[in-house]
């Protein structure tokens, strides 16, 4: 006997545990198959339980299902980076939240804070200076603007090297923070908010402060549970992936040797191409869209760091984007490059071998070949 449910939330935990402990095989079935499934029925969209059991039933005995993560013990290590993942997903929100929230509010009520630097939060200077400004406590003003332009420059710029120090800093940006001293008597924006946007600002640093710490500790326990799995060495091995980031895309797919092929994790992140053809007509080719939203992020996220060192995916992307007949937009191209990085970090997890840039570029096949001309 067999027990199927569609996955959603964390119950289908439960029943898989249930069956198991009684000896049954459990299945899923996707969500999307069974609401396909449920409107090919009577090309309604009615919904009930009983005809829900029937339909999956139907989808799992002409095996439109698949075998979940197991949810034993010995998936433990593979379960808590996947909730560390999702952790980390829920704190990178936050920090975003935090900068957007920041910076929302000054383009309203001090915009030419903003244009002391030229990337202001990723200055440890400029947020230095913007917590002395707006923070209360000893060495900071509360968000007196008057107060902090009337004990003058030199104490403010020593009440900034001080933040950075206390932020794990080294040295601070006097350009930076002489620019926002200047700012201090501009006008611009709606002044009236000033006292009331500054202490919010006040507490909007500190969740920020807070989420980057956590997000730090998060971290380093995801290349923990990497270093659990013995995998750090493999990944590690792609040049321009880090362990946070390989850790954060495995997060996402689990084991990947559940997986049939690599073409099999890149459906699953929704990055497969979609054709559209019919007769002579060929549209626009897209991506399906249709797998596992945060793998699709944490594979977009790690495109950047290899196009900046991997000379194999760099090549790539020049190739895409250059070439003369079927030319890619960057973001397609960058697509195509996610795509890629998923399929080798398969290939290197399931066959235990490191990253090799030869086979990355031209192939097992010409790799074979290469190899036998050498020893000839």
């Amino acid at each position: 006997m067999t027990v199927a449910c569609e996955p959603t939330g964390h119950r289908w935990m439960v029943l898989a545990q249930l069956a198991a402990e009684r000896g049954m095989s459990f299945v899923c079935v996707q969500p999307a198959a069974s609401s396909w499934a449920r409107k090919s029925e009577d090309l309604t969209t009615d919904k009930t339980d009983d005809k829900d059991a029937v339909l999956i039933a139907r989808l799992t005995g002409q095996l439109r299902c698949y075998l979940p993560e197991p949810v034993d013990e010995a998936n433990a290590a593979w379960t808590r980076l996947r909730h560390l993942g999702s952790r980390r997903e829920e704190l990178l929100g936050q920090h975003v939240a935090a900068v957007q929230t920041v910076r929302d509010l000054l383009e309203c009520v001090w915009p030419a804070a903003l244009e002391t630097a030229k990337q202001p939060f990723r200055s440890a200077t400029w947020v230095a200076a913007l917590t002395v400004v707006v923070g209360q406590g000893r060495g900071r003003d509360a968000g007196d603007l008057d107060r902090t332009r009337r004990l003058g420059l030199a104490r403010f710029e020593r009440a900034v090297r001080a933040e950075v120090a206390r932020r794990g800093g080294i040295r601070s940006c006097l350009r930076i923070a002489r620019g926002l001293f200047a700012a201090l008597t501009d006008t611009a924006g709606v002044i009236a908010h000033r006292p009331a946007v500054f202490e919010r600002i006040e507490w909007t640093l500190a969740d920020w402060d807070d989420a980057r710490a956590k997000l730090a500790n998060v971290e380093d326990r995801m290349t923990a549970a990497l270093d659990e799995l013995g995998l750090t060495p493999l990944v590690s091995s792609i040049d321009g992936l880090s362990p946070v980031g390989a850790a954060a895309i495995l997060a996402q797919t689990g084991d990947l040797t559940r997986f049939t092929s690599a073409r099999a994790v890149v459906k699953h992140a929704g990055l497969a191409p979609r054709e559209r053809k019919s007769g002579t007509f060929t549209g626009k080719a897209r991506v399906t869209g249709a797998g596992r939203p945060q793998l699709r992020v944490a594979a977009w996220r790690a495109v950047w760091g290899c196009l900046q060192t991997n000379r194999v995916y760099a090549a790539r992307y020049r190739h895409l984007t250059s070439r003369e007949t079927n030319r890619l937009t960057p973001t397609q191209a960058q697509t195509a490059v996610a795509g890629a990085i998923l399929r080798q970090l398969y290939a290197v997890v399931t066959q235990q071998r490191a990253w090799d840039p030869v086979i990355a570029a031209h192939g097992t096949t010409t790799s074979k070949e290469n190899a036998r001309t050498a020893a000839a």
